[in-house]
């Protein structure tokens, strides 16, 4: 009797991120969630005095802001990282049909086209990283006095505390968005997406 090899059973789940970008993810919103939770510490009064500790926390608020950069460098050195990178960094006429479909309040998925990378990602995904670069040069202008001139570390001054706050902002909604996306967090959580979610989320995205 011959014995005839079965074909494999197609998985209905599909590899999204490896564990490099998951480590980046992960670490980059550990630091970022440090700067946010000791910045609200050092500006706002009931949670100063129930913290206490001011200089600790500053301390934490500046390493956990220099380290911010770090996880996104190391990453580099992964090729699937860098692919994700430029998917993130490139718009295409599907990406404007997705904007316009959300202005509009257009909710039919057929007006979304989406590869690995909706627009909205890809915007937020930029602007946090602007957002950051912005944050730390600025910081270390309010760490190191002597680099400026003192009209200079005021300006830096003005532009960190309100750009900190438009951070906590966004970082609220990216948060809100996540939680209402289960699917998505297990992606991010596992590296693996079921084909539905993709077909549906991310119809123009071919793994």
């Amino acid at each position: 009797m011959s014995l005839r090899a079965e074909a494999p059973a197609a998985t209905d789940r599909l590899h999204r991120f490896t564990a490099a970008e998951r480590w980046v993810h992960r670490t980059t919103a550990l630091l970022m969630g440090l700067c946010v939770a000791t910045a609200a510490c050092l500006y706002i009064p009931q949670l100063a005095v129930l913290v206490g500790r001011r200089e600790l926390v500053v301390r934490i608020h500046e390493c956990a802001g220099l380290a911010l950069p770090v996880p996104v460098l190391l990453g580099l050195a992964s090729r699937a990282f860098r692919r994700d990178l430029g998917f993130l960094n490139r718009f295409g006429p599907h990406d404007r049909l997705w904007l316009r479909a959300v202005l509009s309040r257009d909710k039919r998925r057929s007006s979304r086209p989406a590869g690995k990378f909706n627009a909205g990602q890809k915007i937020y995904a930029n602007w946090i990283a602007g957002a950051t670069l912005v944050m730390l040069g600025t910081g270390l202008l309010m760490w190191f006095t002597h680099l400026a001139p003192l009209m200079w570390r005021t300006s830096a001054t003005f532009v960190h505390d309100w750009l900190a706050l438009t951070i906590g902002i966004v970082l609220a909604g990216h948060i809100g968005m996540a939680l209402g996306d289960p699917e998505s967090r297990r992606g991010l959580r596992t590296g693996t997406v079921s084909r539905d979610w993709a077909r549906r989320e991310h119809p123009l995205w071919r793994p």
